[in-house]
């Protein structure tokens, strides 16, 4: 299958889940995840409808983002990946929305940094030790001082779920996401994956991050 055939496949799925929640999927953002991708293959996914493509390194995304930019091609960029704040500049040029913040210090040297960007605060719903993110209950009061900070826009909360065998595992963790999403009176909520997204948009993501089911499996590091 091209990579067109995958996004329409990924789509269809959305609409079902969509369905099956009584939402719509003019709610759901679908964000192709590129990390390994090669810039031809981006190229092609845009060429078939994608608008938004998602990236977790900074100089890789850079490479990309110039060279199709030099061809015209100009998706909504959004950092999907860990963040450390000495790259908080070049990334605050580079996306539309950074959805990794896991830290008033990151948040700080982006508003420092940034024009205007929108931001989404990393969660760490499950307490992984081998997860960024803040913990659930460390949310609240990190918005309160990221939500007055300068040049940031505060759009909702993004968590990366535990891998599970079964999607229906870690239904009870995007469901705990939404109920704090609900809880703050944000909008956003991106969680779900290729193996999970159908479960993620059940329980109300509004993005998901999908790699695999639209490029295939990657080949490098």
């Amino acid at each position: 299958m091209t990579i067109a055939d995958n996004i329409t496949t990924v789509r269809a799925r959305i609409a079902a889940a969509c369905e099956r929640a009584g939402r719509s999927p003019d709610e759901v953002t679908l964000i192709g995840v590129s990390k390994g991708v090669p810039a031809d293959a981006i190229a092609e996914a845009v060429g078939a409808g994608l608008t938004d493509i998602g990236e977790n390194r900074v100089q890789e995304a850079a490479a990309k983002i110039e060279a199709l930019a030099a061809r015209g091609i100009t998706p909504r960029w959004h950092l999907i990946g860990h963040l450390q704040t000495n790259k908080a500049k070049t990334a605050a040029n580079l996306f539309a929305i950074i959805h990794s913040v896991d830290s008033l210090r990151l948040a700080q040297e982006l508003s420092r940094r940034a024009q205007r960007v929108g931001i989404l605060l990393e969660v760490n719903a499950a307490q992984e030790a081998s997860k960024f993110g803040f913990a659930p209950k460390e949310v609240a009061p990190a918005l309160s001082s990221i939500a007055a900070l300068p040049h940031l826009d505060v759009q909702g909360l993004m968590t990366v779920a535990p891998q599970a065998n079964d999607p229906e595992a870690v239904r009870p963790v995007f469901r705990e996401l939404r109920q704090l999403r609900d809880a703050l009176g944000l909008r956003e909520l991106s969680m779900g994956m290729t193996d999970d997204f159908e479960v993620a948009i059940e329980e109300g993501a509004t993005m998901v991050r999908v790699g695999r089911a639209i490029f295939g499996e990657r080949t490098g590091p």
